[in-house]
């Protein structure tokens, strides 16, 4: 025969509760007359709960959280190996919500852009530069020719060749879009 549940609650330090929830959750088994034989109790209570005893205080875990850059394509990034205390998932939890706060904020300031918008502008940008080099040779090549005192048709010829061969140069950068 063992002690009563408000017993057993005073020599853990915690409320009869606590020790009600214990043994509803599984975590401690009482004895067949509903006493709980302590020295038993104890070893359940410290092998089935992450809960720290009342009046001691739970160490904080250092949780490496990586961040977006690291992360595979396949899902989020898995927690540490070797078994996860509900302290360890808790900060997990807590790292990623400020996060992703952090990241709605910055949204709703205006601090983020639409990546395949700005891609699309630039790109947008980059044709209309292209588009205005290879006109220019056909607009400025009779000007360039009366002052120069040479065939039209030649200046116009080399002015497009050697904008076409400069472009060309410049399409082969390859800018990189992280």
């Amino acid at each position: 025969m063992g002690i009563s549940i408000r017993a057993y609650a005073r020599h853990r330090g915690v409320t009869d509760t606590a020790v009600h929830k214990a043994i509803h959750a599984g975590r401690i088994t009482p004895e067949a007359d509903g006493t709980i034989d302590a020295d038993q109790a104890d070893r359940e209570w410290a092998r089935n709960s992450d809960v720290p005893k009342a009046g001691t205080r739970a160490k904080a875990a250092k949780v490496v959280v990586p961040d977006a850059s690291t992360q595979s394509n396949d899902g989020p990034a898995s927690l540490p190996t070797g078994g996860t205390s509900l302290l360890q998932a808790r900060t997990v939890n807590e790292v990623v919500k400020a996060q992703t706060n952090k990241v709605r904020l910055a949204r709703l300031k205006g601090e983020l852009v639409d990546r395949p918008q700005a891609i699309a502008h630039v790109f947008k940008l980059a044709r209309s530069e292209r588009d205005a080099w290879l006109n220019w040779p056909a607009r400025i090549s009779a000007q360039m020719a009366a002052r120069l005192d040479v065939d039209p048709h030649a200046m116009h010829v080399a002015l497009e060749a050697a904008v076409r061969e400069h472009l060309q140069e410049l399409g082969e950068l390859h800018p990189r879009v992280d």
